[in-house]
């Protein structure tokens, strides 16, 4: 696990269900093939309504066209992120397309789940509303031991809620990795 995540933010709104983060439609590809998995990598975030100036991603696409990895390291969102259906795809697409880290207002419970236990990235709270001091392509920098945010251009730092006790299966890299080094399951 990384110590410090930097790169740029993609900024997006509240209410971001699964359906936006991955359409049913794209859930076609296999996650164990080398080549359809970047598939899901390809689509991530296709399904967030057409941006514009002041909408999520500043009017950014997430993958650029012909791509399967994002410029964008760090997804800053609103409330309520990963809404929607239990589908693993969701986080799942994101760590494939180059997310390191979701900062969010809050999540939606079994997509909060799915992101640590399948050890596709770290997904952050934060006390405050960021979606309207942060921009897409702002650069940013997480220390994830001291829990905060620096927005680079401007030096601003945020303190993110505590990770808890899941930093143990983040730490290992996902549940089952954790299971195995607590005993839980034979290794």
């Amino acid at each position: 696990m990384k110590k410090i995540i930097e790169g740029k933010a993609y900024v997006l709104g509240n209410d971001i269900d699964t359906d936006q983060i991955i359409p049913a439609e794209h859930l076609v590809y296999s996650l164990s093939d080398p080549e359809e998995r970047k598939n899901y990598g390809r689509y991530a975030l296709s399904g967030v309504p057409a941006a514009g100036a002041g909408l999520p991603g500043g009017g950014q696409p997430f993958v650029k066209e012909g791509q399967t990895e994002s410029e964008y390291r760090i997804i800053v969102g609103g409330r309520n992120f990963g809404c929607g259906s239990s589908r693993e795809h969701a986080p799942a697409c994101l760590e494939i397309a180059g997310i390191e880290a979701v900062v969010a207002e809050s999540y939606a419970r079994i997509f909060y789940r799915n992101s640590v236990d399948g050890g596709f990235f770290i997904p952050f709270e934060t006390p405050a509303p960021l979606t309207e001091e942060i921009k897409t392509g702002d650069a940013l920098r997480i220390d994830v031991d001291a829990g905060t945010l620096t927005h680079l251009p401007s030096g601003k730092i945020w303190t993110l809620k505590s990770l808890g006790e899941v930093i143990e299966i983040i730490q290992a890299g996902d549940i089952f990795e954790y299971a195995r080094k607590t005993g839980m399951i034979p290794g």
